[in-house]
């Protein structure tokens, strides 16, 4: 009464192009890709490497924001380490990476 009959249907002739029409049936995942990579991975390879120039140019005496919104004074460099003057006699010990931002000067005071 309310499951109406269901019947089968026949299956489609086979298209005269088969591997043409596959060709054609990749073309728009092969595009998103390309679409994807040019609006989110080569913008966020660019950014990384922009933030590796700035980590490497640190110096000391530099005013930086640090990964907790901190900003302090780069008072020493190490390889792997940067100590960062918070205020009067206390420095925070933090990861080069953990740099943010480097601010410009006189901004800290």
């Amino acid at each position: 009464m309310f499951i109406s009959e269901a019947f089968a249907q026949t299956a489609p002739a086979a298209a005269a192009g088969g591997a043409e029409s596959s060709l054609l049936s990749l073309a728009p995942l092969a595009l998103m890709f390309v679409v994807l990579y040019f609006i989110m991975i080569r913008p966020q390879m660019k950014k990384q490497k922009e933030h590796k120039a700035m980590i490497e140019a640190l110096a000391k005496g530099d005013e930086v924001v640090i990964g907790g919104g901190v900003i302090g004074r780069v008072a020493k460099l190490g390889e792997s380490f940067v100590h960062v003057e918070v205020a009067n006699n206390v420095e925070l010990q933090v990861q080069r990476g953990a740099v943010i931002q480097v601010l410009p000067k006189g901004t800290f005071k």
